[in-house]
């Protein structure tokens, strides 16, 4: 009987430690009793890369008429982690633009980081590291007659950042490990002008096409796919003429030097077309077609393409109305697909 009496009053003590360590780990999180990994997270903010123009160094804004920093990319609200181990995810975790810290499993991983606060992006194969890319939304326009054939028409895909961490070492119980993350651009802009020298004043409503961009990028390193596409933007009118600040995740198979990969001469016979299309005043619409293909050869990841001498002809002008036409008469040109969720 008295056996049983200090049997009892023994598992009462355990019960006890037992609820009064819940209650410690309840207040720190768990992270002591755990392993641990903090994230702090750096933004690179570029809009472009230099290949030989220096636009950064010989910026000239009264001529562009843009300051050099206006096209630079802001940080983030969401960014998501995913934790992969022998490659294959392990776990997902969400987090705001400043980092955080999270418990992990035992052995080796590595650490793919991505922004996720996006509107047209659309995520693919994230399961494996190695084949995890981004793309973007179909998008159409009835009026356009395609300009590479069988290029998928596309949305400018939204603000893109990206990370990979390889062979994060094995974290020892009660430990923790502080990953310092670089956030690189894997969008990139290219401020596109139109210059229309004779009958600019006559023009109401401008869009425009690039054909022969990439695709897609792959997340892991920033390369892009060898697949190509067009993509649709809307231009604002000038006096002079027209213009778009255009994103892009760049020329089509080009390995991103800033992610520690050295570019290439591949892809040279790739050519490059910017679509022009235009309302005039008098409802009529005109499209021009220009080789942009030397100006993409030092700008594979951002930059400026610029187009003049275009000009109208007295049969386009003429009959002028003299009113605009409105935006909702431009719409009837073109279908959006909605944003695919995942």
């Amino acid at each position: 009987m008295r056996l049983g009496k200090i049997m009892n009053r023994s598992a009462l003590a355990v019960l006890a430690l037992l609820c009064l360590l819940l209650s410690a780990c309840r207040k720190d999180l768990c992270y002591n009793h755990f392993r641990a990994m903090n994230v702090m997270t750096q933004w690179e903010k570029a809009w472009e890369r230099d290949y030989g123009r220096k636009w950064e160094t010989n910026w000239n804004a009264a001529h562009w008429e843009h300051e050099y920093d206006e096209f630079l990319p802001g940080v983030p609200e969401g960014v998501t982690m995913i934790m992969y181990e022998d490659g294959k995810e392990s776990s997902k975790n969400f987090f705001g633009p400043d980092g955080g810290a999270f418990m992990i499993g035992g052995g080796m991983h590595s650490m793919l980081i991505y922004n996720n606060d996006t509107r047209y992006i659309v995520f693919d194969d994230l399961a494996s590291a190695p084949a995890a890319k981004a793309s973007t939304t179909t998008r159409t326009r009835s009026s356009l007659k395609e300009l590479h054939q069988d290029e998928r028409t596309i949305n400018p895909p939204d603000v893109l950042y990206g990370a990979y961490l390889s062979d994060i070492p094995e974290v020892q119980l009660h430990g923790s490990f502080d990953a310092d993350v670089t956030m690189r651009p894997l969008v990139y802009t290219y401020l596109v002008r139109f210059g229309i020298s004779k009958g600019a004043e006559y023009v109401s409503l401008a869009r425009g096409a690039l054909a022969g961009m990439a695709e897609s990028v792959m997340l892991r390193d920033g390369s892009t796919s060898d697949d190509t596409a067009t993509i649709l933007f809307d231009c604002n009118v000038k006096e002079w003429g027209a213009e778009a600040d255009v994103r892009s995740f760049g020329v089509a198979g080009f390995p991103d030097k800033y992610y520690g990969r050295a570019s290439s001469d591949e892809g040279e016979d790739r050519h490059y077309t910017l679509n022009l299309e235009i309302m005039l005043r008098n409802g009529r619409m005109r499209s021009f077609n220009f080789d942009v293909t030397d100006q993409m050869a030092d700008q594979p990841r951002g930059g400026i393409i610029e187009v003049d001498g275009i000009e109208l002809g007295e049969e386009d002008i003429s009959n002028d109305s003299g009113f605009d036409v409105n935006v909702s008469d431009w719409g009837e040109y073109e279908d959006i697909d909605l944003p695919i969720v995942h």
